[in-house]
């Protein structure tokens, strides 16, 4: 279910139909990582510039900002899974409703979510994800720690909003959030695989749509196997 759910959102991510959405999700992405990383370093610029000492000694200033900026692009790693998971509740709906008018067409369509509920969602979430990732960051001394600290919460964090995204376009939040937790162990696995495409660079930038793809088709399986034992069981 979750690898061939995978490999079809992959397909996808691809196809003609998500492309205009694939291009405008990543050049959100990259100018909301282009927002952060000029704000970091206009910060550290700012606070060497209150040291006496740069008036002197000016390539101090000129280094530190230069380190700053260094710095952050070997963080945007950490960044990127809260910029994936705001970017995912502008664009979420639009892409759902591609992937189940095009592999789902027998099935009744979701119902088109209100966007801004869906960007505060998304707010949330980013700040939550971004929290959890500068921990993580705090942790770059300790790699094993570091690694399987990045890995498992952001598997966690993006399982949860990726399929409540997919399946609020069926289903009431709260019932959303109860299919997620009956299905906990398979909703977390496919959170691994998107946290797992986060470690690809470049690639990593189309995490927004991969994640919602995924979760659709998951959600799409998930609710054909409740159905199917649902009436099984009403049948005995």
């Amino acid at each position: 279910m979750i690898v061939a759910s995978a490999f079809a959102a992959l397909r996808q991510v691809l196809s003609p139909g998500l492309r205009g959405i694939l291009w405008k999700s990543i050049g959100l992405t990259i100018l909301l990582l282009a927002v952060l990383w000029a704000a970091a370093t206009r910060g550290v610029d700012w606070l060497l510039a209150q040291e006496t000492y740069t008036d002197a000694y000016p390539w101090i200033d000129t280094l530190g900002v230069v380190l700053a900026g260094a710095g952050l692009l070997v963080g945007a790693l950490y960044l990127i899974p809260a910029v994936s998971a705001l970017v995912a509740s502008v664009f979420a709906d639009d892409a759902a409703a591609v992937v189940e008018r095009t592999d789902f067409p027998g099935d009744e369509p979701g119902r088109e979510v209100a966007l801004l509920p869906s960007i505060l969602y998304g707010l949330r979430f980013f700040a939550l994800t971004l929290a959890v990732n500068l921990v993580a960051l705090a942790l770059l001394l300790v790699p094993v720690v570091n690694i399987a600290a990045f890995f498992v919460a952001n598997a966690y964090l993006l399982s949860r909003e990726y399929f409540e995204l997919a399946a609020n376009r069926h289903l009431p939040r709260a019932e959303a959030t109860a299919m997620r937790k009956r299905n906990a162990g398979r909703v977390f696995l496919a959170g691994a695989i998107v946290a797992a495409f986060l470690l690809i660079p470049i690639v990593n930038l189309a995490t927004p749509l991969f994640g919602v793809a995924l979760m659709t088709h998951l959600y799409k399986r998930i609710e054909r196997a409740e159905g199917a034992r649902g009436r099984t069981i009403a049948a005995r």
